[in-house]
């Protein structure tokens, strides 16, 4: 039986982490979600949008050298280090934002990742998500034999201390989730909790400003309820080096129109060349300022998130 891509579970966010016994936590990795899926004859890859990735990742193919299972859903993250040997979202993007798959096997060999591994969904022909999170962690534990490529996540039962090694690391932050817990498939809940070190959103750039003809700053977005697109904020072009620079100048050019997309045209538009909202960013920021801006704003990396879907959270 062909195994269908879910939406998986999410966690919501919170600014006070829950305590009990029946609460752990877990490192919240600044990576991408991937879910594999096992059939028992082939592998597929999909991301957190059901966006298929099974070629991105050939790593992951040969299940049987790391899972013993007859057929599987598994649930996890991709990461990849940076200079620093920290968890890096460009980098990672390296891998997930490929777009020739001739490229992948070049690619390969200098962005090494690691699929870190927190949770087990089917299990030889049987959905088990509604199990106890607790059980499924001892299940997956069972299953998984980690390689130098595969990794389970561990857990901790002092979420207040795990979340004080983020913040010294500089490090995204910490999933905090009850034992006790099903896997609510297509859905958030309050069973699962995530606590930020940063700040970051998806956004639409609708405008760029250029410096010696080569973008320098980036004009960004978010949709509200009634779809209207509202500025929140000038970003420079934080981790995006010089050559995805230039290829962005170039590549806006077939996005170029005359009007201001923004639903109120912002205060700082002096020579601002207007775009159509098609591009999406991540974007690393420390807090919201009054009137819907961002303070600090920093790019990360392009990523695959329809513009439709970069709206302001109401949680």
């Amino acid at each position: 039986m062909k195994l269908q891509p879910i939406v998986p579970f999410e966690p919501i966010k919170t600014d006070n982490i829950p305590r009990g016994d029946n609460w752990i936590s877990q490192v919240k990795w600044d990576g991408v979600r991937l879910l594999t899926y096992f059939d028992g004859e082939s592998v597929q890859l999909y991301n957190r949008r059901r966006n298929e990735r099974t070629l991105h990742y050939p790593e992951l193919h040969a299940i049987r050298s790391f899972c013993d299972a007859n057929s599987v859903i598994l649930d996890g993250e991709i990461i990849a280090l940076d200079e620093n040997g920290k968890p890096s979202f460009p980098t990672v993007m390296k891998r997930d934002g490929l777009r020739r798959m001739d490229k992948v096997a070049q690619v390969k060999q200098f962005v090494p990742v690691t699929y870190m591994l927190f949770d087990v969904i089917y299990y030889n022909g049987n959905w088990i998500n509604d199990y106890p999170l607790a059980q499924r962690l001892q299940l997956l534990s069972n299953i998984v034999i980690p390689t130098p490529t595969v990794q389970l996540v561990p857990s901790f039962q002092d979420s207040a201390a795990l979340f004080a090694v983020m913040q010294k690391e500089r490090m995204e932050g910490i999933v905090v989730k009850d034992l006790n817990s099903p896997y609510q498939i297509g859905s958030k809940s309050h069973s699962w909790q995530k606590k930020k070190n940063y700040l970051d959103l998806n956004a639409v750039i609708a405008g760029v400003t250029l410096s010696s003809g080569v973008i320098n700053s980036l004009l960004l977005g978010l949709y509200n309820h009634t779809e209207q697109l509202i500025y929140i904020g000038h970003a420079g072009t934080g981790k995006l080096k010089q050559a995805e620079r230039k290829q962005l100048t170039e590549q806006i050019k077939l996005f170029v129109i005359k009007h201001c997309p923004f639903s109120t045209v912002p205060e700082r538009s002096k020579n601002t060349i207007w775009l159509q909202p098609l591009l999406t960013v991540k974007v690393h920021f420390l807090e919201w300022l009054t009137s819907n801006r961002l303070r600090q704003p920093s790019v990360q990396a392009f990523v695959d998130v329809p513009p439709s879907e970069c709206k302001f959270e109401t949680n």
